[in-house]
C-alpha cells in the first residue's frame, strides 16, 4: 500500500512538473491576487492583449482582465480619465496629453505600419510619391499604375489612430488625405473592407498582415517584420501601454508581465518585434 502511494506521488510530482512551465514563471507574480484590469485604446494591441489576459485568467480565476479597442487616442482618454487602468496607443502620447493626464509611457514592442491591397490586384509595389498621390486623389485609377482600368478606392482611419498617424507622418510626410477616402475604425476593420474590394487600398499594423490582404512594397521595400526589425522598412512605431501616474497592484504586475520573456514571446507570436 505505501508502495502504491509513493508511486503515485511520485507520477503526481512528475506531472505538476511537467505541466508547470507552461504556465510560465512569471504569472506567479499574480499569485494570491483578485481584482480586474481594465484595458483599451489601440486596436494593434488587441491579439497581444487578449492573449497575456487569456494566460493570467485561466491560472487564476480571481483575476479578470477585459480588453477592448477603440483607438489610441481613446485609450490615452480614457486612461487619463479614470475609465480604464490601461491606454494602449500605437503612437508616443503627445506631450500635452502626458502633462495634462500624467501618463507613464511603457513601450513592449515595436510595429510596422504597411499599405495594403486586396491578392487580387497586380499593382503591389508602388514609390512614396505614387502613394502620396494616391491617399490626396491625385491618381484615382489603377490603369495609371498599370493595374486595372478602374476608380481606386482609398481607405483610411480616423485621427484618433495611433496607426494613422504614424502613416500620414512616415508615409504621407504629413501631405492631405483625400476627403473621398472611406473611414474604417480598426485595424481588423480595414483588413475585412480591403479583403471585400478588389478596388482597395489600405494600411494596417504588420502585425495584422495575413493571407487576406497582400502588402505593397514601398520604393522596392515590402512591410514584413524582418524588414522592420533590420530597419530597411521605416514606417514603424511603437507600442505603449500607458497608464495615469505610476502603476501598482495588478496593473503593475500586467505591465511587468508584458516585459517578462513570456510576455515579450507573445509580442513575437503575434508578428511584432519585442524590446527585450
Amino acid at each position: 500500500m505505501k508502495k502504491a502511494l509513493f508511486q503515485i506521488f511520485v507520477i503526481s510530482s512528475i506531472f505538476s512538473l511537467l505541466v508547470a512551465p507552461c504556465f510560465g514563471e512569471a504569472l506567479q507574480d499574480f499569485e494570491g491576487q483578485e481584482g480586474t484590469i481594465k484595458i483599451a485604446g489601440g486596436t494593434a494591441h488587441i491579439s497581444v492583449m487578449k492573449e497575456a489576459a487569456k494566460q493570467i485568467m485561466t491560472r487564476y480565476k480571481d483575476i479578470v482582465v477585459t480588453v477592448a479597442g477603440g483607438g489610441s487616442g481613446l485609450g490615452i482618454k480614457q486612461v487619463g480619465e479614470g475609465l480604464v487602468d490601461i491606454g494602449n496607443s500605437g503612437r508616443k502620447p503627445k506631450p500635452e496629453e502626458i502633462e495634462k493626464y500624467k501618463l507613464k509611457m511603457f513601450k513592449w514592442a515595436i510595429d510596422g505600419v504597411g499599405v495594403v491591397v486586396n491578392p487580387a490586384n497586380k499593382v503591389q509595389s508602388l514609390t512614396k510619391n505614387q502613394l502620396k498621390d494616391i491617399f490626396s486623389g491625385k491618381i484615382d485609377n489603377w490603369s495609371v499604375l498599370g493595374g486595372v482600368k478602374h476608380a481606386i478606392t482609398v481607405y483610411t482611419r480616423d485621427e484618433a489612430s495611433g496607426t494613422r498617424a504614424v502613416f500620414w507622418k512616415k508615409a504621407l510626410d504629413k501631405e492631405n488625405i483625400s476627403t473621398k477616402a472611406l473611414f474604417v475604425p480598426s485595424n481588423g476593420a480595414m483588413k475585412t473592407a480591403i479583403a471585400n474590394d478588389p478596388y482597395a487600398i489600405g494600411y494596417v499594423s504588420v502585425g495584422h498582415m495575413d493571407e487576406t490582404v497582400a502588402p505593397v512594397a514601398l520604393d522596392g521595400v515590402t512591410p514584413t517584420l524582418d524588414n522592420v526589425k533590420s530597419g530597411q522598412y521605416k514606417i514603424a512605431r511603437g507600442l505603449y501601454s500607458n497608464t495615469k501616474s505610476d502603476p501598482s497592484g495588478l496593473t503593475l504586475l500586467f505591465i511587468n508581465y508584458l516585459f517578462s520573456s513570456e510576455g515579450q514571446k507573445i509580442a513575437l507570436e503575434k508578428g511584432f518585434i519585442p524590446v527585450k
